[in-house]
């Protein structure tokens, strides 16, 4: 009998949104339930993949161009899929995935000015067609998040680029939302709401696609 192909769900959020500590009580809670869960994140997953996203956050390459910054981001998006991401899905796994192809659309296309068409076509290329059942963006106010992810000393190179990049980053991601709303659903994090209640929100969401 054959196996049933795995689920890939991402999640997305502006700076400071709480992102990768919600994915992991994703994980967990999944993990809890009994489902056969792996948690990996982009850019990275694999040692050719590590070894690029440590080039791409590092606050000392600050010349590297947002064309630079979208072959790297999808060089480490194509070795994660063919050695970690497709095999995981052909087992039968969920994949949670911390940040997708989306964000190469949302931050160098929509947010450093590359060509958002040409981005989507190389995308699909480096997924090798593999598209999310679902993604969630965390939308938190650009103002809070990003006080929030620079108050950190170790906020890296693309935590630290200016509010009218990361302004431009939102609104693509909005456009994403607006364009595929089957696949790609906004959550609104409030200032002050609580990492349990976010995380209901999250839940309710992931269940909806979890056989």
């Amino acid at each position: 009998m054959k196996k049933a192909a795995g689920v890939l769900i991402t999640l997305e959020g502006n700076e400071g949104s709480g992102k990768s500590t919600q994915i992991k009580l994703l994980y967990n809670y999944l993990k809890r339930q009994g489902h056969p869960v792996f948690l990996t994140r982009e850019p990275g997953g694999t040692r050719t993949s590590d070894a690029i996203r440590k080039t791409l956050l590092d606050n000392k390459n600050v010349r590297i161009t947002p064309l630079c910054e979208t072959l790297l981001y999808m060089a480490s998006r194509a070795q994660l899929v063919e050695e970690v991401i497709k095999p995981k899905l052909r087992a039968g796994r969920i994949v949670l995935c911390d940040r997708w192809l989306d964000a190469t659309v949302a931050y160098q296309g929509y947010g450093g000015g590359v060509d958002v068409g040409w981005i989507k076509s190389l995308g699909r290329t480096a997924t090798q067609g593999i598209s999310p059942r679902l993604s969630l963006f965390l939308d938190l106010p650009l103002a809070v998040g990003l006080k929030r992810a620079i108050s950190h000393k170790k906020a890296d190179r693309m935590e630290r680029k200016n509010f009218l990049f990361h302004k431009r980053v939102r609104q693509g991601y909005l456009k994403i939302a607006k364009t595929e709303p089957k696949r790609f659903k906004r959550i609104e994090v409030r200032p002050g709401e609580s990492v349990a209640d976010i995380h209901k929100k999250i839940k309710k969401a992931a269940q909806s696609v979890i056989r």
